[in-house]
């Protein structure tokens, strides 16, 4: 006997106001990652990032206009001996903010993607020298291992999807 599935709830919801698309937008080039993992390292003037991470002047150069426009990093301003006065880019408290999301993208990255040697950066806790790891926990403090055990519901800015809105994707 067939069944029949229902549709998923999520289909009622409009992304368009999707938080983690518009997020998405800032970070999901690979570059911008990049940038930002120089900037965590403690590289954070433009040659030094350039030489470091291989990428093109121009590429740079555009990624970091976009972090700063975006309020991820911040520039300030120094003088070498003899030269012009350039910037090094520094990290504010909201690009600070992302630093669980690289480090739960390279524990994913180590697990499944290092080479048989292990991985080729360690994360430590400045105080006691021990492994970070990042973990789920509920707000009465479970630890979730398994990812099915988050589910998602309607947030307070969701948005009910409409057949307009439907037609406009169709015409994309």
């Amino acid at each position: 006997m067939p069944t029949t599935t229902s549709s998923p709830p999520a289909l009622e919801w409009s992304v368009d106001n999707c938080t983690l698309g518009r997020a998405m937008a800032i970070l999901g080039e690979r570059w911008t990652v990049v940038v930002l993992r120089e900037v965590f390292l403690g590289v954070r003037r433009f040659d030094d990032i350039r030489r470091h991470a291989g990428m093109p002047r121009q590429v740079l150069t555009n990624r970091l206009a976009t972090l700063v426009n975006q309020g991820l990093l911040h520039r300030v301003p120094y003088r070498d001996e003899g030269s012009r006065t350039r910037h090094e880019y520094r990290l504010t408290d909201k690009g600070i903010e992302l630093q669980p999301i690289l480090l739960a993208i390279s524990q994913w990255g180590d697990r499944h993607l290092a080479d048989p040697q292990g991985p080729p950066t360690a994360f430590a806790h400045r105080d006691c020298e021990e492994p970070v790891h990042v973990e789920i926990r509920c707000a009465a403090g479970h630890r979730l291992d398994d990812p099915s055990e988050v589910a998602t519901r309607p947030g307070p800015g969701v948005r009910p999807f409409t057949e307009p809105q439907a037609r406009e994707r169709a015409r994309r």
